[in-house]
């Protein structure tokens, strides 16, 4: 690839301006001809300070400008972002112009793309719907070829015309349930006659499919439906629906062929999806669906996870547009569901003890509303009718003191005599409180011993520890038994037998897919030139750090001690921290034997003031100078403390800590040793080891230029948390050539929101102005200060994104990184590649013969590197599977990149060869992990932050950011989630998350 130079001028880019958000005064610029032929998807406009952007909300409308990238001066104040001589120096590959594609311009503002994709337009769009991400550039070549099983099933297009018809039953109806008995009846009455002997399949709401058309294109039905819970002796209630079915639209069957066949970029999700919902018909009618699995408690018995929890086996199915036709994936699956237990069971065993005969405390009642609250529950007391209720709530008052009024004149009557009455039921458990059941205004009253819990409630609530680990187990499954238990599942459906797949003509094959797989050769890593191994090449993924030392180990020459844990003496302690600087000096760090203190000893409910007195002890100790590290010895089981030291040594004393277990302090292990030395290292500022193609600068697209490596994700609230703010985090490395060490900034945003509100931001500062900042500016002048070079190209990571996301992540976040670089200097616009990573994703890879020990590392699995471009993978767009980790236990999971947009023009051999080296960087083990590291880094960092909040910031609204701002400092119109405290500068320049 060609050396960019910042002042070439025949490399220019496309800005798209976003109208409806940025009011800056465009600068008019002739359009040129681009020469990677992709412009971003959102709009950058030069820094003017005059003028303010909140970038609170996604662009909406975008039209497309020209942007120029060169060296010029910023006259606004900011960090000037020249570029610098030192750099690695390549030989150049001549540009082929006939590779490049041509971009314009067109007056009303669009763009076109003379893409070699068919003849189709790649041309940036006003809107998601016309933006066509990156397409393939090729199929790589590069590492030892070999074939490996998916767990995709190929399936035979249908060539059958399948139509769509609106639905509207009147009354309305909320639940799919009912909505499906409704349907299921209209069919079973007027199939062989009005419906023209057509099985339609219907996906529970408003639509519903056909293979060819009805005789009719507007018809309404009535239906009466009989309530089987209502009733003990004579006529039971009848209850009359109208459904109207209108004729919508024809699915263009032509159109998927087309696009299955890579001639068209587009992919038609109503005909896939018409699809996907015809095969899951079925499956619907015997198992319980959940999302996109299905579940009973037929397909394996369910084992108890303890606290009234079960776990439910099932599978994942899900149709896939992929390069070999359409393909079925599925997938083996688990769930936590609550156990149909009689109520007073379920109680018991939430609580651990027995109700019969004790009175519940206040803590008791509380624990049991929160677990039943949305329940669904069904009463015994009534012989053979089941009627079934959701808990509201529960009641304050014991059974034997509930009344309620039975007529006008306001009698009263107990609940004790009235099930007595009415039902011959009598209660014996009187102390209990009772269920509450229906809305607040009209709230029944159940005994809890008249009620038992409704099978099928999948349990969405956090699960404790243990509970975990009992669901692990179920789920954990060696390839081998995974990949029989998948064919199992396939040959159990009978997907060819089944009535509704034949109506619409689909067909499923019963094998795996078989696919072309390569297996990348692991990196060289280099270490110091001092230890007796100075480079060493893993071997399966792994490698140790005998005979090896860190490439750049920091001194730490000021630490102290901090002991929670009361059964930890301070000898013990005192030999802990003997063998972990020993440690440290020998993996090649300088680490004073002696701490600052004496290892001071405190209880965990009075960690801030631990911190603060060890804090200020030191610095008196020391005249002034700042600790590189303390150490905190914990309680295993340590409750908030781990996040409470956390919090305040990072955002408050500005600490660069080390937490250890107690049960590793008494039962100490090289290993455990080794680890968290390389932790301390990169903490305080130093690297563990690097890439020795990095250093000889040998990495393409990389070590031609300076080049920044982004990573961002963001993490949400567990289910159940209605108000809690969505932690954005980004790291980027702060090393060039080296790409090893990763800076990392937090920030709070609107509960469960995805795109990153803090990218890019401009807010009013009474005494400066507009002032431009957020993450992607303050990481690009942070990369700037530490390499003394302004990045000339940026590769973005983002996690976290599922494929409905990808274009609106890519609108919003793209545009803002163009922004950020131009309110660094007029014309900075480095080329961007922005790759999604998915680890939430259901494809598995097996060796094509478990019995071959060539093919699969100790654990079964297939070998790290492994990489898969074909077949499985988009029909168009530039995606891959990468397996880069060694499995541990159960089956690996690869990793799927999908790479948005390239202006860097990667080929397929370069992206995925980077993106598996770069597994090899992990700082904090010597193996090679499943994600790249950029995006793990960035999950962790966001992780973290959790800890940084307070309770008070449990509300809704925008974002805020802790990247040193002062506290309260806003963007103009933010409001609604309280700022994370910001990271200490010393914090934020270091791999604090480690």
């Amino acid at each position: 690839m060609p050396i960019r130079q910042m002042k070439d001028n025949s490399e220019q880019h496309l800005v798209i301006k976003n109208h409806l958000q940025n009011t800056m005064n465009p600068i008019q610029r002739t359009p040129k001809t681009a020469q990677n032929g992709k412009g971003p998807p959102a709009g950058h406009e030069p820094h003017n300070t005059k003028q303010s952007h909140n970038h609170t909300s996604p662009p909406t409308k975008n039209k497309g400008r020209r942007r120029g990238r060169g060296g010029r001066k910023s006259d606004q104040g900011d960090v000037c972002m020249r570029p610098s001589s030192r750099h690695c120096t390549v030989a150049q590959k001549p540009v082929n112009p006939g590779s490049a594609d041509i971009l314009a311009a067109t007056s009303n503002g669009s763009i076109q793309n003379d893409h070699n994709l068919s003849g189709m337009e790649m041309g940036f769009p006003t809107s998601s719907k016309s933006l066509n991400f990156a397409s393939r550039p090729g199929f790589g070549q590069v590492g030892t070829k070999c074939i490996v099983k998916a767990n995709h099933f190929f399936a035979e297009l249908p060539d059958k015309d399948l139509n769509q018809y609106d639905v509207t039953i009147t009354p309305e109806v909320t639940s799919r349930t009912m909505n499906r008995a409704i349907m299921a009846e209209l069919v079973k009455l007027y199939k062989g006659s009005v419906l023209g002997m057509r099985l339609p399949a219907y996906d529970g709401r408003k639509s519903l499919y056909t293979a060819g058309e009805f005789p009719f294109s507007w018809k309404e039905f009535s239906v009466k439906l009989v309530d089987e819970d209502d009733g003990i002796n004579g006529p039971k209630r009848e209850r009359e629906y109208k459904v109207v079915v209108k004729f919508v639209a024809r699915a263009n069957m032509h159109h998927l062929g087309q696009f299955l066949a890579g001639k068209r970029a587009d992919a038609p999700q109503e005909a896939l999806q018409i699809l996907d919902i015809v095969l899951r018909e079925l499956s619907t009618k015997r198992y319980c669906p959940i999302g996109r699995s299905f579940f009973s408690p037929d397909i394996r018995a369910p084992q108890r996870l303890g606290d009234g929890l079960e776990s439910w086996c099932g599978f994942y199915q899900s149709i896939r547009p992929t390069q070999m036709g359409l393909s079925l994936n599925i997938d083996m699956a688990s769930a936590a569901f609550i156990e149909p237990l009689p109520v007073i069971e379920f109680v018991a065993q939430l609580l651990g003890k027995d109700l019969l005969s004790r009175p519940l405390s206040d803590s008791d009642r509380v624990k049991i509303k929160k677990a039943l609250r949305g329940v669904k529950v069904e009463v015994t007391h009534r012989g053979n009718v089941r009627r079934k209720y959701r808990v509201s709530g529960l009641t304050s008052q014991p059974t034997r003191e509930l009344v309620f009024p039975v007529d006008d004149n306001s009698t009263m009557k107990s609940i004790v005599e009235y099930f007595q009455e009415m039902y011959g039921f009598t209660i014996q458990h009187t102390h209990l409180p009772c269920l509450q059941v229906g809305n607040q205004r009209k709230a029944n009253y159940l005994p809890m011993e008249a009620c038992k819990i409704v099978e099928g409630q999948r349990y969405t609530k956090r699960l404790n520890e243990r509970q975990i680990t009992a669901l692990l187990k179920v789920t954990c499954q060696r390839p081998r038994d995974r990949e029989h238990d998948i064919l199992q599942t396939v040959q159990h459906n009978a997907y060819n037998q089944d009535p509704y797949a034949k109506e619409f003509g689909v067909k499923i094959s019963e094998k795996l897919a078989s696919v072309e797989a390569r297996i990348l050769p692991a990196p060289w890593l280099k270490y110091h030139e001092t230890g007796k191994e100075k480079d060493c090449l893993p071997q399966v993924g792994q490698w140790n750090m005998m005979n090896k030392k860190m490439i750049n180990g920091m001194t730490v020459s000021r630490w102290a001690c901090i002991n929670f844990s009361r059964s930890v003496q301070e000898s013990v302690a005192r030999g802990f921290c003997n063998e972990l600087a020993q440690m440290c000096q020998v993996s090649g760090m300088e680490f004073n034997p002696e701490p600052v203190i004496p290892i001071y000893s405190a209880r965990p409910e009075l960690v801030e003031k631990a911190l603060k007195h060890v804090y200020n002890a030191t610095m008196n100790k020391t005249k002034g100078k700042e600790l590189e590290l303390l150490l905190a010895i914990l309680p295993d089981n340590n409750g908030s403390l781990y996040g409470d030291l956390k919090r305040i040594c990072e955002t408050d004393l500005g600490l660069i800590s080390q937490c250890c277990l107690t049960k590793h302090v008494f039962k100490i292990s090289k290993q455990y040793l080794a680890n968290v030395a390389l932790k301390i290292n990169v903490k305080t500022g130093g690297r563990n080891t690097v890439l020795l193609d990095a250093i000889s600068c040998r990495i393409p697209l990389v070590s031609d230029i300076p080049t920044i490596i982004f990573g961002a994700d963001v993490t949400h609230p567990e289910n159940g948390e209605d108000s809690s703010p969505s932690i954005a985090a980004v790291v980027a490395s702060q090393d060039w050539p080296e790409v090893t060490k990763y800076a990392g900034l937090v920030c709070a945003q609107a509960h469960r929101q995805e795109l990153i509100q803090d990218l890019y931001k401009t807010w009013q500062d009474p005494v400066r102005g507009t002032v431009s900042g957020g993450m992607i500016r303050d990481l690009l002048v942070s990369f700037r200060k530490a390499t003394g070079q302004k990045p000339l190209r940026i590769i973005f990571y983002r996690d976290g994104v599922s494929e409905g996301q990808f274009y609106q992540v890519l609108l919003y976040e793209l545009d803002a990184i163009r922004k950020a670089c131009a309110s660094l200097e007029p014309n900075y616009q480095p080329p961007v590649t922005f790759i999604v990573v998915q680890k939430r994703h259901h494809t598995r890879l097996f060796a094509n013969s478990h019995r071959d020990r060539s093919s699969t590392d100790k654990s079964g699995n297939i070998l790290p590197g492994t990489v898969v471009d074909s077949k499985i993978c988009h029909p168009t767009e530039f995606d891959f599977y990468l397996c880069s980790h060694a499995g541990i236990q159960g089956t690996s999971r690869p990793a799927h990149y999908h790479v948005l947009w390239d202006e860097n023009n990667f080929t397929a051999d370069g992206i995925q060869s980077l993106t598996n080296n770069l597994c090899y960087t992990y700082a904090r083990c010597t193996r090679s992990v499943s994600v790249v590291p950029p995006a793990y880094y960035a999950h962790l960092a966001a992780f973290r932050a959790r800890f940084y909040m307070e309770p008070e910031m449990q509300e809704n609204g925008s974002n805020s950011c802790s990247n040193g701002q002062a506290k309260g400092t806003r963007a103009v119109g933010e409001s609604g989630v309280r700022p994370l405290p910001a990271l200490k500068e010393n914090v934020k320049r270091v791999m604090f998350y480690c």
